[in-house]
């Protein structure tokens, strides 16, 4: 390295950390309205772990409730930015961070149409995300919510307002609708496995704690994906008091049109019915508060053999660590007796 590419480097790499730490040392953004909306709009946030089918969930139950004639606004919160993708036949749309970032470099304003897309019915948008390493997935839902707050969301006349959040990220952004009663109430897609339902019983926890700091936000149920038949999640959803809006077998026929990104939730269609009931069940499924269960509590619903309760912890010591006993070091500490 010559002694000119040396300072170059150190200018750089000192540049990257101040930009870290004007970022670390920013404001907090502006809070987000909660004010109400201007018609009785049911706003629902949907949580679950990533790849559990939220997505093929949220898509298929917004087409079905535009066919029983809801209007209903899907957007998109997770910065995958595929909650739109299965609706839209595998195309992505923009997203509300991506165009009005590119807005605000042309000088321009956004539009409604610039970020809203809509099927038969169906209206949606993205919220999208930054690159990785590139920002806070949180800040950028919140950001995306100011957008809409300037576009008038409080205005638009929806039926359903469908929200999809990942579960499994516990930063402020994510937790958004629940923390500042956002939405009225709050949905689980889980699965009959540990991890899945790891997610949907922080998600229960998140809406308890807020409960008792004075929130209004419940859950109304769970939906039970993939689920074949060992009954995890049904005994989750029993044990913490909410209902199961429904279960959506683990179904080759399933699997193979979601891949090839095809609505299965078509009135009259194989899988009409089943999506039909899922839709009121939505609608009419009031919040509640839910009990989340203790760590041992959700390891119970499995067998041993799944999350192996017959080990047992054995302590480690000094020895293990070190390769050799612990000396007992004199200490200066100054011990009072008590009276």
């Amino acid at each position: 390295m010559t002694t000119q590419q040396a300072p170059a480097q150190h200018d750089v790499l000192a540049r990257m950390h101040q930009n870290l730490r004007d970022e670390a040392s920013a404001p907090d953004a502006a809070p987000v309205e909660d004010r109400p909306v201007t018609k009785e709009t049911q706003i629902i946030a949907i949580y679950g772990k990533g790849g559990i089918g939220k997505s093929f969930t949220l898509a298929n139950l917004s087409y079905m409730m535009a066919q029983q004639g809801k209007k209903t606004l899907l957007i998109g919160c997770d910065p995958k930015s595929d909650t739109t993708s299965l609706l839209f036949g595998g195309k992505a749309c923009p997203t509300i961070i991506e165009t009005s970032s590119k807005k605000k470099l042309a000088g321009e304003a956004v539009a409604i149409g610039d970020v809203c897309f809509k099927r038969d019915g169906v209206f949606a948008m993205e919220l999208g995300g930054p690159e990785v390493g590139r920002g806070c997935g949180g800040r950028g839902i919140i950001h995306g919510f100011e957008t809409l707050e300037k576009l008038g969301f409080h205005e638009w006349g929806f039926d359903f307002v469908l929200l999809d959040f990942l579960g499994d990220v516990v930063c402020g952004g994510f937790g958004l609708p629940i923390a500042r009663d956002m939405c009225q109430k709050v949905i689980v897609v889980a699965s009959n496995d540990l991890q899945s339902l790891y997610v949907a019983n922080n998600v229960c926890s998140a809406v308890e704690y807020f409960r008792k700091l004075g929130g209004n936000v419940g859950v109304a149920g769970v939906v039970i994906n993939k689920d074949d038949g060992t009954g995890e999640a049904e005994a989750f959803a029993n044990k913490v008091g909410i209902p199961i809006l429904a279960k959506i077998p683990a179904n080759d026929d399933i699997r193979k049109k979601s891949a090839n990104y095809e609505i299965i939730g078509i009135p009259g269609g194989d899988w009409g019915d089943l999506f039909a009931e899922l839709a009121q069940n939505v609608a009419d499924a009031p919040p509640v508060r839910p009990h989340p269960l203790t760590q041992d509590e959700l390891l119970n619903l499995f067998s041993a053999d799944t999350v192996g309760r017959n080990v047992v912890l054995e302590p480690a010591s000094f020895m293990d660590m070190c390769g050799r006993e612990e000396l007992n070091k004199a200490t200066l500490e100054v011990v009072y007796d008590t009276v």
